[in-house]
């Protein structure tokens, strides 16, 4: 690894390898070199798309490489296994972020696609051993052993015992792996919002959760005094005395993912597939879980949310309760707009990521600040 390559040569300019700024860095530019330079030659290997059914692009999309997510998560474990001191906890993240990729990739490569109950189930086995995971990550830096949310609206950190932060967190968990799965399907679209959610949670963890002075400003702990915080900020949120090596981790992540988006632009040559979507979705849900708040999920990915998750909604009320919501939208919603407002594919793709950093600016302020 290259953090301890840097102790072990305790020699000039090699100590800045113990640099977590100077690792981010590394992480954003190795990972998206090597996607971009490697990805191409697996084409051959990859499976051809089915097309999906009920899509306007299924026509498009059909025969093109997919499951590429197979070569840049696979890259982005090793990546961190290369960069980052990981501790226990960190590489079981590493492990069922890559199990869920795998099982994407196994959907993709079927001739007739796995059921959808089938792959709710195995999305549902992995989230849930994905949350007792981040519970006992929590509990096990705490002094106390207990775990706290810090909620927008309420000064202090609230106590959760584990069994809802096990609940909560399968929740959000489950819901970020489909909605995001349900928005790729407009070349670049799934990605950038994915890549903007990465690039937020980094920085969230680098500069600010991470950062004592900053968070005691923010009232994390919910004290003035400086020291006071420090420690309490210790308490509250333990998890982030690693906060900078889970911002080297998510960089890693956003790096491999520009690699990919640079082939997966208009018009594209690969696709993600769903071993691409149900990972990126998973590791988004990781990083609002290790926040602390699981609110964030609205500030990384409001815009998921409403293309894909809406559908998830409607179809489930159908199904399930026989209540009809939305009948004169096609979701997902980039679908409707594409069909129906004759939305071009760059149309959709900058006017989704606009909105969404306009919720995102004015979510993090009402988040942060009124507290």
């Amino acid at each position: 690894m290259l953090y301890y390559l840097g102790d072990l040569l305790n020699w000039g300019p090699a100590r800045l390898l113990q640099s977590y700024s100077v690792l981010i860095v590394i992480a954003l530019y190795v990972g998206f070199f090597c996607v971009w330079k490697f990805l191409p030659k697996f084409y051959r290997f990859l499976p051809s798309d089915r097309g999906r059914e009920f899509t306007l692009t299924a026509e498009a999309a059909k025969g093109k490489p997919t499951g590429s997510g197979v070569v840049f998560i696979s890259m982005f474990v090793v990546l961190c296994f290369l960069l980052v001191p990981l501790t226990l906890p960190q590489y079981l993240i590493l492990f069922l972020t890559w199990i869920m990729m795998l099982t994407g990739f196994l959907d993709d490569r079927s001739s007739k696609g796995w059921g959808e109950y089938l792959k709710a189930f195995l999305d549902l086995v992995v989230t849930v051993a994905a949350a007792t995971v981040l519970a006992f990550i929590i509990k096990g830096y705490s002094p106390a052993g207990k775990i706290y949310f810090w909620l927008p609206f309420v000064t202090n950190p609230v106590p959760i015992p584990t069994w809802l932060y096990i609940i909560v967190g399968t929740v959000v968990l489950w819901a970020s792996v489909n909605t995001t799965n349900c928005t790729d399907g407009v070349d670049g679209l799934s990605s950038t919002l994915v890549l903007f959610a990465l690039i937020i949670m980094g920085l969230i963890f680098y500069l600010v959760l991470g950062h004592s002075e900053i968070a005691s400003y923010l009232l994390f702990p919910g004290h003035e005094n400086l020291d006071e915080a420090k420690s309490l900020i210790i308490y509250y949120f333990p998890h982030f005395t690693e906060g900078a090596s889970w911002a080297v981790i998510t960089f890693s992540l956003a790096g491999v993912l520009l690699g990919y988006l640079w082939h997966n632009a208009y018009p594209s040559k690969v696709l993600m597939g769903d071993a691409g979507s149900r990972a990126l979705g998973f590791y988004i849900g990781i990083c609002v879980m290790l926040s602390g708040n699981p609110f964030l999920i609205l500030v990384t990915s409001t815009m998921i949310f409403v293309d894909g998750g809406l559908g998830l909604l409607k179809v489930a009320l159908k199904r399930f309760f026989h209540i009809n919501i939305f009948s004169n939208v096609r979701f997902p919603l980039h679908d409707h707009v594409k069909k129906n407002h004759g939305w071009s594919p760059a149309q959709v793709l900058i006017k989704f990521l606009t909105l969404q950093l306009l919720i995102s600016i004015a979510l993090l302020g009402i988040f942060l600040k009124i507290r």
